[in-house]
């Protein structure tokens, strides 16, 4: 019997090395000979360029209209006949995403009320929900040491009073989505060699 393919999505706050291990698995997915689709939210398309405009501050955006376009982005992602998540499922592709649902619940639900996000997200967890959400779980005052060092300019969410925010709100929506999805949480501070064998191994068990 063929193997189901699975989509897998990354969370965690800005720096918390998710979207570093999100490209290991996909290159050892891929070494193991399996058909994986890396992509990511926002996403390169032209909802998702006009979120990134808002974020690095070139363009202005209130928080309703940023979820908003998430929500928009999102639905394009999972339904874009060339490259949306649900085709390359159909074809057979393991997809991993660097952020989904669980992103908007934590980062917009710091300037309105969660259970709004949820809502307006409905349409896109009715399509898809992933077969795992591996949540990377870091302290804000680290991850914005490792973003200091790697970045020349912060984005608009990215200060130590929202980032401990969005960790809490992590942690709600998880506590809300639980019963009905599979959510992992892994130490965001172990070696990043470590942790990416922690996650083969997961994601092998699946």
């Amino acid at each position: 019997m063929k193997k189901k393919p699975l989509f897998i999505v990354f969370e965690g706050i800005d720096g918390s090395g998710k979207s570093t291990q999100a490209t290991l698995l996909f290159k050892k997915m891929r070494e193991k000979g399996d058909q994986v689709h890396l992509t990511c939210e926002p996403t390169t398309g032209p909802i998702g360029s006009l979120i990134r405009n808002i974020f690095s501050g070139r363009i202005e955006g209130d928080h309703r209209t940023i979820a908003g376009l998430f929500v928009a982005d999102r639905l394009d992602h999972l339904l874009n006949k060339t490259d949306g998540v649900i085709e390359k499922l159909n074809q057979g592709t393991h997809v991993i995403s660097d952020r989904y649902c669980l992103s908007s619940y934590a980062y917009q639900g710091t300037h309105m009320p969660m259970d709004w996000v949820i809502q307006a997200n409905s349409q896109a967890t009715s399509l898809l929900k992933p077969d795992v959400h591996i949540y990377i779980d870091i302290d804000p005052k680290v991850s914005m040491e490792r973003m200091s060092r790697s970045r020349s300019s912060a984005e608009m969410y990215e200060t130590l009073e929202n980032l401990n925010k969005v960790r809490d709100n992590y942690r709600i929506a998880i506590e809300k989505i639980t019963p009905q999805e599979k959510v992992v949480i892994l130490d965001g501070n172990k070696d990043p060699q470590d942790l990416a064998d922690e996650i083969f191994a997961l994601v092998g068990s699946l």
